[in-house]
């Protein structure tokens, strides 16, 4: 537990650090956010904010997460293949930003682009789960045991993939991603570290205490945005702890703002197909409720408030199925 806490300060501390010469940088390269022109009127004031923020907030996650892994003598292989995991997604994310950058507009990689490093990335842990954890190819939901077998690596790259993707829709308001973000690592972290995943646990934490720092800069009005480069790597980051330390079914819980935002562009997006009618006047969701007058800052502190009841919603899910009650 001293660990855990140690690695969510000294993650803190350290994207706090680094925010501050790299937004200045960001700003003298002129490096900022161009915005669609269908999104809300209200967002055109964001053109040219600083993006790319998820550089410093990764780099605080690595930094911290390897000193704390070798102080509690928990680094080790899947420590290190999550790490590798969150640099490839992170990587995969500044592209994706640098396009938009450099052509001026909103458009980076195409859709199939980006799906296909996403499951090129998440083949990595999945595939490393199955080979070195004896319940690698099963998925519990309480104290049900499900062996999927074959199917299991579908399972999973379609699990670590859909929250890259649901964390990269939820990225939309000044502080949303990071304030529900803060919640749904500490859940993993709490739920990781009472089943025995130590490395995960304090990963998770660092992740929690970089976005908590992040904060600072990417509260309303924001000095920064995370961009694809944060919010694809964190968003695959989270689908891969699951992966690898076997909550799955949890991660509906602890993600369940992304769940919420990725299933209203699912439901936007079909109902106009089908009906040409739209169920909301903008998604995601968060947009959603912008249109219908709410501030910038309601949304985001409503959703953060909600992610924290959802995580607490695991953690008492967890805990009885450890007790034997689910």
């Amino acid at each position: 537990m001293i660990m855990v806490a140690v690695a969510f300060l000294l993650s803190m501390i350290l994207c706090l650090l680094f925010g501050v010469p790299y937004i200045d940088f960001l700003k003298k390269k002129t490096i900022g956010q161009y915005v669609k022109d269908c999104a809300p009127e209200s967002h055109m004031k964001k053109e040219g904010t600083p993006t790319t923020g998820g550089v410093f907030i990764v780099i605080a996650i690595l930094i911290a997460s390897v000193i704390t892994l070798f102080l509690a003598q928990r680094f080790d292989n899947a420590a290190l293949i999550v790490l590798i995991t969150l640099l490839f997604y992170t990587f995969a994310g500044f592209q994706d930003d640098y396009i938009k950058i450099k052509g001026h507009a909103n458009d980076g990689l195409s859709a199939r682009g980006k799906l296909l490093r996403q499951i090129a990335i998440a083949l990595l842990p999945t595939f490393y789960v199955m080979m070195t954890n004896p319940m690698g190819t099963q998925f519990a939901v309480g104290s049900h045991i499900i062996d999927l077998k074959w199917l299991y690596p579908i399972f999973a790259v379609f699990v670590i993939t859909g929250a890259s993707n649901a964390y990269n829709l939820t990225d939309g308001l000044d502080g949303l991603a990071a304030s529900t973000g803060v919640f749904a690592f500490a859940g993993t972290s709490i739920i990781s570290l009472y089943s025995g995943y130590h490395d995960i646990a304090i990963i998770a934490a660092a992740v929690a205490g970089a976005l908590f720092g992040f904060l600072k800069y990417n509260k309303p009005k924001a000095e920064v945005f995370m961009g694809d480069t944060g919010s694809l790597a964190i968003g695959g980051l989270l689908g891969t702890l699951a992966v690898m330390g076997k909550f799955e079914f949890l991660l509906i819980f602890l993600g369940g703002v992304f769940v919420c935002e990725t299933l209203s562009v699912i439901i936007q997006v079909t109902s106009f197909k089908t009906t040409g009618k739209r169920v909301f006047k903008m998604s995601p969701i968060h947009h959603h409720f912008e249109l219908c007058g709410w501030s910038e800052k309601k949304v985001v502190t409503v959703f953060a408030l909600t992610s924290a009841i959802l995580a607490t919603i695991a953690l008492i899910i967890f805990y009885l199925t450890m007790r034997g009650v689910l």
